[in-house]
């Protein structure tokens, strides 16, 4: 077993005027900072795969399009993941859906975590990621980071906000430090098991 977990953080939201960057830059240095798990950002930018229209899932055969093959020889790489979710009409992006459903052998016995943002703190995003998630056998751990309301316009540049996660960091540091500590915890238990 490795002396570390390496751990995704999968950034969710591809449109040009996204909100992602802020917390993502964010989520990551607070990993760092604990030292115990190695983070990497992967970008669904950097995976443009067309719509899920395989035979079957890759849990049943091989997946034919390269782009998606390379994004399951990326996931393959992890032990855990931190999704930074963006709640689109109450739910996840179609990019982060699309991503998901792309690959299924590589999500299985693993951990998640969240940094979910939007006007209601992406609560409806995230119930919908940790249900998908139960379904690829991952392991949707209990905390999270939320970003909703009056923190997350004071920070969205695209209304007028600073751009600045510092503004409401206060408020956020004990759901990161928890939701990062499961996902260790979790990470470990994971690797362990399937070792």
């Amino acid at each position: 077993m490795a002396s570390k977990p390496k751990i995704a953080i999968i950034v969710s939201s591809t449109r040009p005027t996204r909100f992602a960057d802020i917390p993502t830059t964010w989520i990551k240095a607070q990993a760092e900072a604990r030292g115990d798990m190695d983070v990497e950002v992967v970008d669904l930018r950097d995976y443009p795969m067309p719509f899920f229209a395989e035979m079957a899932s890759n849990a049943w055969m091989p997946t034919q399009d390269p782009v998606a093959v390379k994004w399951q020889k990326k996931l393959a790489e992890f032990d855990g993941y931190i999704f930074v979710v963006a709640e689109y009409n109450r739910s996840v992006t179609a990019a982060l859906k699309n991503a998901l459903d792309q690959a299924y052998v590589e999500w299985a016995h693993k951990p998640f975590g969240a940094v979910a943002y939007g006007s209601m703190g992406g609560t409806s995003a995230l119930a919908h990621l940790r249900m998908i998630g139960v379904e690829l056998q991952m392991v949707p751990v209990r905390n999270s980071v939320h970003i909703g309301g009056g923190d997350f316009f004071k920070v969205w540049p695209g209304v007028g906000g600073s751009g600045n996660i510092a503004d409401i960091e206060a408020g956020l540091l004990p759901s990161a430090k928890a939701m990062l500590d499961d996902v260790m915890w979790w990470a470990k238990a994971t690797m362990a098991a399937r070792g």
